[in-house]
């Protein structure tokens, strides 16, 4: 049941790249591509049924409902905060300026009288509070200076001023709140510090609502600001992602270029140094040939060529003949140490019988002598 649920509110929201897109929207603040949602469809169903349950923030309805009733709560607490706020702010900026105007020109003595009074009540009334025990605690305070809200009531002006005060003070605060607004409406537009008094009273009172209009469209351009934020930030992902699949791309291209450049350079290395050696042997040798030629003659070339060629025809035979006599020499080998023996006499006998002849020889060259 739960998973037809799912799937009805997964259609709702749409299908394919337009589930994408919806989830991505559901959802700025999460870290999450369309090609995160594209490689994980569970993770994008999970997600696309949230938005059923939570807002762009990440809050469950329950939960929204529940700070919005805070918020509001909140906002009333801070509006009446700042009204009495500002009533006492106000009331102490007309204090120091009709300080300040009392110490440049001369101020009545009735009106010196009204200011007197309410510094005095605004300080009693501070003091009375300070003194008074907190309202969010059981715990009493301890006293200070060991005075008491009462002791520091007695200090307030006379019954009679005070009610002289009382109906002078919402004439005269009202003329320091319209001078106030007179000072804003001409530091919003300076144009309109010019104009007369009945136009300009006109226009403060449309100044809320320019504020107020102003407020929002500020808040609308911060909104604005925070979306494109977000989509600055999923587009320069997106950007990255790509650039790095175009890095990887032509690396791999590169790669095979190189590859494929590199064998096409060797084969041409080789060929081009198997040509430099051959010119270096011809050269090799046509200095060689030349040497010959300043060292000897052409007859004597011609002389050492016919005996360089005799001597390697006799080079020829003598090996000839080595191999010959290593054939007969390995077939003598074969009759053993048997044979050894003859041959050492055989030797020998050579030997004397060359002695002999020799002898003989020069005998008979004496005898003719």
């Amino acid at each position: 049941m739960s998973v037809g649920l799912e799937t009805a509110n997964i259609l709702v929201l749409g299908k394919g790249d337009n589930l994408h897109q919806q989830v991505l929207a559901s959802f700025p603040l999460c870290d999450v591509t369309e090609e995160d949602l594209t490689q994980n469809p569970l993770f994008s169903k999970l997600l696309a049924s949230l938005t059923q349950h939570v807002d762009k923030t990440g809050l469950t309805v329950p939960l929204k409902t529940e700070l919005d009733k805070a918020e509001q709560r909140l906002q009333s607490q801070k509006r009446q905060w700042l009204r009495s706020e500002s009533l006492h702010r106000g009331l102490q900026e007309m204090i120091q300026e009709h300080c300040v105007r009392k110490h440049n020109t001369e101020v009545p003595p009735d009106q010196n009288m009204f200011y007197e009074t309410m510094e005095r009540c605004l300080r009693v009334t501070q003091c009375v509070r300070h003194l008074d025990p907190s309202s969010t605690t059981s715990q009493d305070q301890p006293l200070i200076l060991g005075l008491t809200p009462q002791q520091v009531t007695q200090l307030m002006p006379s019954e009679k001023n005070v009610q002289r005060m009382r109906q002078a003070l919402p004439r005269q605060l009202e003329k320091h709140l319209k001078d106030k607004c007179l000072s804003l409406l001409s530091y919003y537009q300076p144009e309109w510090e010019n104009e007369s008094e009945a136009l300009k009273t006109n226009k403060l009172s449309h100044l809320s609502t320019l504020l107020d209009k102003e407020k929002k469209r500020t808040e609308l351009l911060k909104e604005i600001c925070r979306e494109n934020t977000v989509l600055l930030q999923r587009q320069t992902q997106l950007y990255f992602s790509e650039l790095i699949k175009c890095i990887q791309l032509l690396q791999t291209l590169i790669l095979d270029h190189k590859l494929k450049i590199q064998t096409d350079l060797d084969r041409k290395k080789l060929v081009y140094f198997e040509g430099k050696c051959e010119l270096v042997l011809q050269k090799i040798k046509t200095e060689m040939v030349e040497v010959q030629l300043d060292t000897y003659s052409p007859d004597t070339v011609s002389a050492h060529r016919k005996i360089r060629e005799k001597l390697e025809c006799e080079l020829k035979a003598c090996k000839a003949e080595k191999q010959a006599v290593e054939l007969k020499l390995s077939s003598f080998e074969i009759l053993g140490k048997a044979f050894e023996a003859l041959a050492e006499e055989y030797s020998r006998l050579r030997q004397e019988i060359d002695m002999k002849n020799w002898a003989l020889k020069e005998l008979t060259q004496y005898d003719e002598k």
